[in-house]
């Protein structure tokens, strides 16, 4: 629990959509090596696997499949699947189809994900408009309360596997603007905790504690793919 939680963040292993720039594929899985990347941070975490108290994750395909396979050893201790609470404010900034999540009912019909407790997806969470939105007001009010989720979550160690642009938002600082420039690996982790000066400000910042693992190479989001296309780098 805020002031002294410890938050372990992970961002997911390699996407089809990180392999070919393309970001039209909708709801884009993990690769054959992303699930070998995701696989491999349960052996070079194992002690993180032992301290986890909560598992959260966004409810993108690749995301679930990434908690699914990187946090295994945490996620059986800690009684399955359906206790890995899904939050669909950590889902991934851009209204791009990789981007964007896949419906409960879909979910619930593929047996790859149908383990999960799909309660938190409301019928409009994939929707990208409204609070759910890629505009800039919408996505610092959704980091803000992704921050606000861990605040005021009770447990000690709480990882939130998520994706690249959103990780940057919410662990943004004063300083950094509404994102900080860090390139996120993929299926890299990453443990912050709350900056004792903003844990009970409205926006509560968080600072990074150190560099845990990286099982994969840097693959660049939907956000840094759109700017080298405006800048005509593609």
């Amino acid at each position: 629990m805020a002031p002294n939680s410890r938050l372990i963040l992970t961002r997911h292993a390699q996407a089809e959509h990180n392999v070919d720039l393309d970001y039209s594929i909708p709801d884009a899985p993990l690769t054959p090596l992303g699930k070998k990347q995701a696989a491999s941070l349960s052996r070079q975490i194992p002690d993180l696997q032992k301290e986890a108290d909560l598992i959260v994750s966004s409810p993108l395909r690749r995301t679930l499949q990434t908690t699914t396979l990187g946090w295994a050893p945490a996620i059986e201790r800690l009684g399955g699947p359906r206790n890995v609470v899904l939050l669909p404010q950590a889902q991934e900034c851009n209204a791009l189809p990789c981007d964007t999540g896949s419906s409960r009912e879909a979910l619930a019909a593929d047996p790859e994900f149908a383990v999960f407790d799909l309660d938190p997806l409301t019928p409009d969470w994939n929707s990208k408009e409204g609070v759910w939105a890629a505009s800039e007001a919408a996505l610092a009010r959704r980091a803000r309360a992704v921050r606000q989720f861990l605040r005021g979550r009770p447990e000690r160690s709480v990882v939130l596997v998520a994706h690249g642009d959103i990780l940057r938002r919410i662990t943004a600082r004063p300083e950094t603007g509404p994102r900080s420039g860090y390139p996120w690996k993929n299926a890299e982790v990453r443990i912050f905790e709350f900056d004792p000066a903003y844990v009970d400000a409205e926006d509560c910042f968080l600072y990074q504690k150190e560099d845990v693992a990286a099982a994969g190479g840097y693959g660049p989001t939907s956000t840094e793919l759109e700017i080298e296309e405006v800048e005509g780098r593609l």
